[in-house]
């Protein structure tokens, strides 16, 4: 068995066409279809099933690409740490974000990075808050930055990097407008502009609404920190946002006002794989990372 039949497989699999996955691969259809049988030869079976000039996987060849695939993940990542163990600056590292870190943290930890390790390439992907939990399990993903922090478990590994404030958005005629801090119950009657329901932000304001005794009422929803600012400043509804989104500017037409009694934070930080060493040029990064942040905390 070789490792181009695999990734032969694995491509004629993910296309059901053969002729498709030789184009993707940049070789004749007929090298592709005779791997494919010596395979088929090799593990004495049908992987897939012909319908025309397309082709199906048959039960056990699911069976068979689902071990492939974490096969072929896990020699890609041992590939990738001799590389790095010979040069961990030319490394490549797979980073994950949610919409909420990426105006601020991202961008202002690799270009920081970038100044000390030039040579170390990024890979960044948007995602949301379980699909990049579910990506750094799967190994789709290095490492991925998060907030809330999740619950370490078997397959991940986490290091909580700071704790932020979250503060109440308003428009700028709202009536508590001239107050410079309120409690969250304040808010009981308010209209919200809130993240949609699969976000986890929309969980954090939720949760901490129902703590103090109400249900907040949503008016509309946004998919990002500039579309729910842009509806409070329309007086649509007030928000409430974690500190890092005000780090440029409250935006025009709104007032930020500081929670208290109780205080309302949230943690961020980075999750890794438990399941697996890191690769020296995530170790760099992660120890950077850390460092950065523990430098901020201690001057604010």
């Amino acid at each position: 068995m070789e490792l181009r039949q695999l990734r032969y497989f694995v491509a004629v699999a993910e296309r059901e066409h053969i002729s498709e996955a030789a184009e993707n691969l940049h070789v004749a259809q007929s090298a592709v279809s005779r791997q494919i049988a010596n395979l088929e030869a090799e593990l004495g079976t049908d992987l897939f099933e012909r319908i025309g000039r397309n082709v199906k996987l048959t039960p056990i060849g699911h069976v068979f690409l689902e071990h492939t695939i974490v096969a072929l993940k896990a020699i890609d990542f041992a590939k990738k740490q001799v590389d790095e163990y010979l040069d961990p600056e030319q490394g490549t590292i797979k980073i994950g974000f949610p919409t909420s870190l990426a105006s601020f943290l991202l961008p202002t930890v690799i270009s920081a990075f970038k100044k000390e390790h030039p040579n170390v390439s990024f890979h960044l992907r948007q995602g949301s808050y379980r699909f990049l939990i579910n990506a750094v399990k799967n190994r789709e993903l290095n490492l991925a930055f998060l907030g809330p922090v999740p619950q370490k478990d078997e397959l991940i590994d986490t290091k909580i990097l700071f704790t932020e404030n979250i503060s109440a958005l308003v428009p700028e005629n709202h009536p508590l407008a001239e107050k410079k801090e309120i409690q969250l119950g304040d808010l009981r009657n308010e209209e919200f502009v809130l993240f949609p329901e699969k976000y986890i932000l929309n969980k954090v304001v939720v949760d901490a609404c129902k703590s103090v005794g109400f249900t907040p009422q949503v008016s509309s929803e946004g998919e990002d920190m500039d579309a729910l600012k842009g509806l409070v400043a329309a007086s649509i509804g007030i928000t409430l946002l974690p500190e890092s989104a005000f780090y440029d500017a409250t935006p025009r037409r709104t007032v930020r006002l500081s929670l208290i009694d109780p205080p309302f934070t949230r943690n961020v930080g980075v999750i890794f794989p438990s399941t697996r060493e890191l690769a020296p040029s995530e170790e760099i990064f992660l120890n950077f990372v850390t460092n950065f942040f523990s430098r901020l905390t201690q001057f604010r």
